[in-house]
């Protein structure tokens, strides 16, 4: 291993042999195979993402999480309001969402947080490029809560919200 690699390459393998532990329940007959596991990881996480290619802010990640979370909960709430009562509106529908980030992970991880907010599905993309979103209730302002996600996934990522 090359020494300006030793350290990050070592925080990486002692976090992916934690995780091992975590999953497998920590029998030691595990041990060996999470070792190599983790090996095989954090060799693989060194040449896929090289220490100092990242933009990602732990502090803006933090609280991305932590406002996801919050977010799933209160929208979790009024999904399952609307759904068992009906006197609650569903106005079900797409919206064009004009994304800024460009195409590529960056993009493809925001869809995939924008699929677990309850009541919005990305479906695809329009002509135009924007995010196809079907949503329970498209009188809602939906378009401004996932532009209000995007920024602070944007900010979490080290990242800029571009043209599209």
């Amino acid at each position: 291993m090359r020494p300006e690699l030793f350290r990050p390459g070592s925080a990486r393998a002692v976090g992916f042999f934690v995780l091992w532990i975590i999953l497998s329940g920590g029998d030691a007959v595990d041990l060996v195979a999470g070792a190599v596991a983790a090996a095989a990881a954090t060799w693989a996480s060194l040449r896929l993402l090289p220490p100092g290619t990242s933009g990602v802010r732990p502090a803006a990640l933090i609280g991305l999480v932590l406002r996801f979370l919050r977010q799933s909960l209160v929208a979790g709430v009024d999904v399952a309001c609307r759904a068992l009562d009906p006197r609650l509106p569903l106005h079900t529908g797409f919206v064009a969402y004009p994304v800024g980030l460009p195409p590529g992970p960056s993009r493809n991880v925001l869809t995939t947080l924008m699929s677990l907010l309850p009541g919005t599905v990305p479906t695809g993309a329009d002509a135009a490029g924007r995010l196809l979103i079907h949503c329970l209730d498209v009188d809602q302002p939906v378009a401004a809560q996932l532009a209000a996600e995007e920024e602070h996934f944007a900010r979490a990522i080290g990242s800029a919200r571009g043209d599209g």
